[in-house]
Order: structure tokens, then C-alpha cells, then sequence
């Protein structure tokens, strides 16, 4: 590897901050994004998700779909710099539907900011994802957003988000109101208001910072009764609550809570200063061979993201890598355990949704990208002078199944390649029924609209008008069995085997009843959730399985 001293190697790992955006959709995680990215100086102007009209969209909904839905449907990855702290930035997409690129994204992140509606509180994909990070003991903040709409009461909100989430919570800042009563935040810290002062969407309003002591400057902006209460909450607070635990946060077992609004981009720079003072530099990740250290002098990573297409013209596909350890340079040699082979990896490429530009030097924390060739797959290890595999990626049983046509025998081969290409991306699965026509592959997805997504790319990348019959299966589950244990759960069930594209079986269930009865009359056959418990980490997909 190239040569870097080691106070060099430590100082650019512990600037860096690599973290994922999550929360429940239209709680304003996008938004909250551009703003961020308003304050690093990425963006001079913010856009909006939904601004269809003036055909400005928010930065990282990239993808044309995205753009007409107003959804984010895709996790982007954005780079940028604040005050010499370098942000990796994960965007992840907020729909139930989309939840497995989200889960993919949270094995790459250090921390998570956990966006939370004032209005609504917890809602349900809040708390899947908050789960997952809880699981893999990933520091929490939460940001309270949308202040400057009607809001419940802050106490109320606390309260919901410890008892239905299971976290002590820390406010490290207090509302004013909220709605057309908002006045701004209190910061505790330096027991200060930040005073809220015009609407702005797309540009940074500076916030007017008065100390609490200066009672008559405040006592012109503020009703006194709306101030009274603010601090009468915050006393409740100082006399109820415990004292904050740097040790407790980072072991995600204490979250700190902000409040603000995004939308208006006020107390997102608050926020942004205290986060990357508080979050951790990138952590040691586990492997085959123990934890990793970032530190260590020899390069290593995995792959935890990949995407086809990103530049139509040039059909490429990116591969995008969370660097582990180490300095990532041109001309890097690589192992892939996996496929036991080597490689020389080109220049790393930084990302800003689908835009890019050459790096000539990553370090430990950072996300880049890489140019696969067609044999990467979302979980593969890249280690140099070693031959160790970091923790899977996680995946998911699809709930949702159908087969798809092409009206053009013409388009078949275009389809099996977009197919192949875009299952590899994890935007769906595809099986094989053996018992069908090779010609019409089944397609599995966690949630429904994934399959949405499937044919609109196919459509727009690929040329290939496609339809889709809706099958009546509801649960998928892998095997180990034989093949004669296989032929023996058929002839005593209705169960219906198809293979997967690294030549897995897998059991097809019409519903709970139905995997339910199979247990109970094939009790030695083990069933998975996921073809990772099987074999590790995905096999290099293939359209063998589909060619006739």
C-alpha cells in the first residue's frame, strides 16, 4: 500500500463521519439532507422533493423515478466538508418497500440520525429501523423536525419515543411552541434561545442567538407566556432527568434530541455542529478474524451497495465501498475472499448522488465508489494482505412474488440482462421455477412496490416493455436439504421449490398455514430466512439458470 505516517493515517480517519439519515416517510429526511448539504457548502440552493413544477428536485433523488414520485426509492451517498470534518452522508430511502437498501446502508454507517415528525411522533418504520441500528449498536440522534408546524408537546414526544423505543433520551435543546407560535430553541448547553426569524426555504436564515440572562431582548421577541412554559418544561427536565452520558450514546444505549425544522433550515446548523462533535470517528468493524481496526495500516472494505446505470450513456455500474481500514489509493491490490481472487483497483471515485469525481486518496470512514467489471456482489470483502471476510450484509424473505413477460421474444436476452444486472443491485430477487417455461423467470421483493420500480428501470434503461402476473405465495424460505429430502416434502405437501440464481433451493408458501403444515410434517428439514445464513455472503450471479 502507499505510504502514510501514522499521525497523518489517524488524523484523516478520526475527521471523518460517516452516517445514515432514517425515519418514517414525509417525516423530512431528504429535506433534511439538502439542508445539511446547504451548510457544508455542497448546495447553494436547496430543492424540494415535491417541486415538480419548477423541475427542481431535491439533490439526492437522482433517479428519474424518484424525481416523478417524489419518493426516494434509492439510498445516495453525498460527500461534503464542514469545518474540517469530511461527511459521508447515506440517504436512505424512507418507504417500507425499500427497507432492505436501507438496512444494506446501516452496516456502512458509524451513527444515525433518526428524524422524528412532531406532529405524528413514532410511527411504524421508525421504529423497524430503529432496530436495526439498535442491534448493531449503532449511536442514535434524534432530530424533532417540523417545528414550525403544529407539534405535540415536546414532554409527550419524550416520552413516546423512550417508552415506544426503548432509549433514554437527552434533550439537548428545547422548543419554543411551535406552529405560527414558534419562537425558536433553547440550547442548553449555554442556556441561550436561538431566536426563529423568517420562513426561508432554500437558503440558510441565520439564527439570532440571545442569552436567556438578557431577559428584556427577549422579552421584546418572545410572549412571556410561551417563554414561561418553554422554561418551566426545561425545569421539569434539570430536576427528573439524568445527566448526560457521552459513554451510554456511543454505546447507542442513551440518544441525544435536537429540535428544529428543516424545512425552514432552522436549528439544522445547531444540530450539524454538535453532531459532528459528539459522533464517533469510523468504528472497528467485526470479521472473520476478530474486530478491524480503522487504523491499521493495511487497506480493507466491503462493498455494501451497487448500482447499474447510474450514467445512461455509459451503462456502467459502480460498486460502492465503506473502507474499513487503511488508505485507499490507485493501484491497490485487493483480494476478494470470496471469489479467491485478486485485483488491482483503479482510481476510488466520490460521490455526490450521480455525480463523481476522482479521488486521489480515501482513508478509513469514507464511502467511495469503484468500477465493477460484473463480479462484485453486495457483501464481498476487498482486504489486502489478508484473506479475512467482514460480517454479512443482511438480507431479507421476500413477501411478495410474481413472474415476468416480455411481449418481444426479441427483448429476451435485454431482459435477462437487466434482470441479472438489477438483481444484483438488490431490487429485487429472481428464482427459477423449474416446473415452468424457462422464458419467465419468478421475481421476489420485500415489499410491492420494489416490483414498481423493476419495470419502470427496465422501461427507462434498458428498452424492454415488461408485465407482471402476480403469483399467490407469501413466504420464501432456503434449504439445506438433499434432493431426495426435497422430493419427499413435495410428495407429502403442496410445497412449490424453485432455485435461486446461485443454484439454492428455496420452499414457496401461499401462507402461514401453509409453512406451518410443512413444519410440522417435514420436521427435519431446516428452513432459512436468508441464503446468507447458508452460504455467507452472495454468490456471483449468473443467467445460466434462465438460458433455454
Amino acid at each position: 500500500m502507499p505510504f502514510v505516517d501514522k499521525k497523518t493515517l489517524c488524523d484523516e480517519v478520526n475527521r471523518r463521519r460517516t452516517f445514515a439519515i432514517i425515519s418514517h416517510p414525509d417525516a423530512g429526511k431528504t429535506t433534511m439532507t439538502e439542508k445539511l448539504l446547504l451548510l457544508g457548502g455542497a448546495i447553494r440552493l436547496a430543492g424540494s422533493v415535491k417541486a415538480k413544477k419548477s423541475k427542481k428536485f431535491a439533490t439526492s433523488d437522482w433517479m428519474e423515478l424518484e424525481k416523478q414520485r417524489g419518493i426516494s426509492v434509492s439510498t445516495s451517498v453525498m460527500n461534503f466538508e464542514y469545518r474540517n470534518y469530511i461527511c459521508n452522508l447515506l440517504d436512505t430511502p424512507g418507504h417500507q418497500d425499500f427497507s432492505e437498501d436501507t438496512y444494506r446502508t446501516l452496516a456502512a454507517a458509524d451513527a444515525a440520525i433518526m428524524l422524528i415528525d412532531a406532529a405524528k411522533g413514532v410511527e411504524p418504520q421508525t421504529i423497524k429501523l430503529f432496530e436495526v441500528c439498535k442491534l448493531r449498536g449503532i449511536p442514535i440522534f434524534t432530530f424533532v423536525n417540523k417545528l414550525d408546524r403544529e407539534a405535540r408537546d415536546p414532554l409527550e414526544l419524550m416520552h413516546e419515543i423512550e417508552s415506544v423505543l426503548g432509549i433514554p433520551t437527552y434533550p439537548m435543546s428545547w422548543p419554543v411552541s411551535s406552529g405560527e407560535r414558534f419562537r425558536g430553541i433553547i440550547e442548553r448547553e449555554t442556556k441561550s434561545l436561538h431566536y426563529f426569524e423568517g420562513r426561508n426555504t432554500t437558503t440558510e436564515t441565520a439564527a439570532r442567538v440571545i442569552p436567556l440572562s438578557d431577559k428584556e431582548q427577549i422579552s421584546s421577541l418572545v410572549p412571556e407566556d410561551l417563554l414561561q412554559e418553554a422554561l418551566e418544561s426545561l425545569e421539569m427536565l434539570e430536576m427528573a432527568g439524568d445527566d448526560f452520558s457521552h459513554e451510554k450514546f456511543l454505546k447507542g444505549e442513551l440518544s441525544p434530541v435536537f429540535f428544529g425544522a428543516a424545512m425552514t433550515n432552522f436549528g439544522v446548523r445547531l444540530f450539524l455542529e454538535k453532531f459532528l462533535e459528539m459522533s464517533p470517528s469510523p468504528s472497528a468493524k467485526g470479521s472473520s478474524q476478530g474486530k478491524i481496526d480503522p487504523l491499521s495500516s493495511e487497506f480493507s472494505g466491503f462493498i455494501f451497495k451497487i448500482q447499474a446505470n447510474m450514467d445512461p450513456k455509459h451503462r456502467d455500474r459502480i460498486a460502492f465501498l465503506r473502507i474499513v481500514s487503511g488508505v485507499y489509493e490507485a493501484g491497490v491490490n485487493v483480494t476478494i475472499p470470496r471469489l479467491n481472487r485478486e485485483i488491482r483497483l483503479t482510481h476510488p471515485q466520490q460521490f455526490f448522488a450521480q455525480d463523481r469525481s476522482t479521488l486521489d486518496r480515501a482513508f478509513a470512514g469514507d464511502v467511495v465508489g469503484i468500477y465493477d467489471p460484473g463480479f462484485f456482489s453486495i457483501g464481498d470483502s476487498l482486504v489486502e494482505g489478508g484473506n479475512f471476510e467482514f460480517e454479512g450484509i443482511p438480507s431479507f424473505a421476500p413477501e411478495n412474488f410474481a413472474v415476468v413477460r416480455t411481449t418481444s421474444a426479441l427483448k429476451r436476452k435485454q431482459l435477462l440482462k437487466g434482470l441479472v444486472q438489477l438483481c444484483q443491485e438488490g431490487t429485487v430477487q429472481m428464482f427459477v421455477d423449474e416446473s415452468r417455461a424457462a422464458s419467465d423467470p419468478v421475481l421476489a421483493a420485500v415489499g410491492s412496490l420494489q416490483f414498481d420500480v423493476l419495470l419502470f428501470r427496465l422501461k427507462n434503461e434498458y428498452n424492454v416493455d415488461c408485465a407482471l402476473d402476480n403469483l399467490v405465495f407469501k413466504h420464501a424460505r432456503w434449504t439445506n436439504a438433499s434432493s431426495e429430502e426435497i422430493a419427499e416434502a413435495k410428495s407429502k405437501t403442496d410445497v412449490v421449490t424453485v432455485r435461486d440464481m446461485q443454484g439454492n433451493y428455496l420452499f414457496l408458501f401461499k401462507n402461514d398455514f401453509a409453512l406451518s403444515y410443512f413444519q410440522e410434517n417435514c420436521p427435519k428439514i431446516s428452513l432459512f430466512k436468508s441464503n446468507s445464513t447458508l452460504h455467507g455472503n452472495m454468490m456471483k450471479m449468473s443467467t445460466d439458470l434462465f438460458e433455454e
